[in-house]
């Protein structure tokens, strides 16, 4: 079994900066992608961002590009989202997602139930204006 756990949330100003971890422990998968969701009070939840296992690959949500990045270390087994000149509208539940299918079903597909093998617990960004 596979556990993911994110850290780094928090609060920012609109325009600020927020770096979210997301750790794999237990039977740490290989060969995974990993990526980024995030849900928001009254909304579904959304793709954000999905990484291939080689990091060659990575996806981003339209409202995402060119602010945040994500990022992996498998060394540690350890995804990252750099979240800059973040906006009000990124307040959310953030969830961390793991899964051997790759970064195309995570973004095409990853919202749909089962889809995504493994999640983390959330973290809550909350971004004030």
């Amino acid at each position: 079994q596979v556990q993911l756990t994110e850290s780094g949330g928090g609060m920012a100003q609109a325009g600020g900066s927020l770096r979210l971890s997301c750790r794999a422990t237990g039977r740490a998968p290989t060969g995974v992608a990993m990526g980024w969701f995030r849900q928001a009070p009254g909304k579904e939840r959304e793709f954000v961002a999905a990484i291939s296992w080689s990091a060659y690959t990575t996806r981003y949500a339209e409202s995402v590009k060119g602010r945040f990045t994500i990022s992996r270390d498998n060394d540690i087994h350890t995804a990252y989202l750099q979240m800059n000149v973040l906006r009000p509208e990124d307040t959310a539940v953030y969830y961390c997602a793991a899964d051997p299918k790759g970064t195309q079903t995570m973004e095409t597909a990853g919202t749909e139930k089962g889809i995504i093998a493994y999640w983390g617990q959330g973290t809550q960004v909350t971004v004030s204006s």
